[in-house]
């Protein structure tokens, strides 16, 4: 999907100091070996502070930093992966009783750990058709995402192979209006064939968290892969995975119209060296240098929030720059693959 017309004007995050790996091992959350194996440095933890607190907090820092008034908002999206509040009430209107008001469309996003990308395609598109918002301004989206999982049916040190649970809240304002960075291309493809991979033996009913079952993708990955060799298919879903991920990104370039050279960093999902590395920058034919995994493994998998954090993180301490282009790659339950290119056109307004 081209979005040269589609602009990044605020970015806001809310992330919590780190827990250290090792401090998990010495409490027995956190296998020893692991450590090692993964080389994950910690996981940034939120305590009891609510995930739609933590996103109205990254969302107020994204208006503060460029100041659009929440007000003058046309659509919210709220992006989640993990339980937000009360079952049957739904987290985005807590932002807008408290931030943008009552005359926005707001909508909850679940889309795993690729929610922003979908909040991005859906705000791109919103935007593209509504090009001035009601006063006469440029339209503007928020798109937020947040989840805290420190709760009893989650283990965050062992949610998954491979990587760990950080809490975290992230925050986009998309405009019309040229910025300081441009949405160029953004774009998802779904391996349906895999979607077992997340679900495992688990029963679809009654659905686990109403029966006290504790979110466990460890297990169910495992329940995969006996089910899949049982059933003489091998690893031909993960196979299928690899080659759309890479077509997705050659259509993603092409749309963005610009080659692979001309990337200056990678965001991917916030996992352990060597799936950062096999299944993300080997895959492109890209050093290790040029991906965000030295900060991503200080505050850990942050669900639907591991790229737009990364990109804040880029953009705040300069390592891009005007010219620079940031791929964002990212994988959730689907299985989707979803990608987005941002170009850096100027120095970010709350930096100069």
């Amino acid at each position: 999907m081209r979005t040269p017309d589609v602009f990044i004007k605020g970015l806001g995050t809310f992330v919590p100091d780190p827990v250290a790996t090792e401090e998990a091992v010495e409490q027995g959350h956190y296998p020893a070996i692991d450590i090692e194996l993964h080389e994950l440095a910690g996981a940034a933890v939120a305590g009891e502070t609510p995930a739609p607190e933590m996103a109205l907090r990254a969302a107020q820092q994204a208006y503060k930093r460029c100041g659009h008034r929440p007000e003058d908002t046309t659509v919210l999206l709220y992006a989640d992966s993990w339980h937000q509040g009360p079952d049957g009430w739904q987290p985005q209107y807590y932002l807008q009783r408290h931030l943008v008001g009552d005359d926005v469309l707001s909508v909850e996003v679940r889309q795993g750990c690729n929610g922003m990308f979908a909040a991005l395609q859906l705000a791109a598109g919103y935007l593209r058709g509504m090009p001035a918002a009601p006063d006469g301004g440029p339209a503007t989206a928020l798109l937020v995402a947040s989840d805290n999982f420190g709760t009893p049916m989650m283990n965050r040190w062992t949610m998954g192979p491979g990587y760990v649970a950080g809490d975290a809240a992230s925050a986009v304002l998309l405009t019309t209006e040229p910025s300081f960075a441009q949405l160029l291309a953004v774009g998802s493809v779904a391996v349906s064939e895999a979607e077992q991979m997340h679900r495992g033996a688990e029963p679809l009913f009654p659905p686990g968290p109403t029966v006290g079952r504790p979110l466990d993708f460890r297990a169910r990955n495992a329940e995969y892969k006996q089910a899949a060799l049982a059933e003489g298919i091998g690893t031909r879903a993960l196979v299928k995975v690899h080659g759309a991920t890479l077509a997705l990104v050659e259509r993603t370039l092409s749309e963005a119209g610009i080659g692979l050279g001309d990337v200056t960093r990678v965001a991917y999902m916030n996992y352990s060296r060597e799936i950062v590395e096999q299944r993300c920058m080997a895959a492109l034919g890209l050093p290790m240098e040029k991906s965000t995994w030295e900060f991503g493994r200080t505050v850990g998998h942050l669900g639907a929030s591991d790229q737009i954090v990364s990109l804040d993180h880029l953009v705040g301490t300069g390592e891009l720059a005007p010219g620079d282009v940031l791929l964002m790659l990212g994988v959730g339950p689907g299985v989707t693959l979803s990608s987005a290119v941002v170009r850096i056109l100027d120095i970010a307004p709350w930096r100069s």
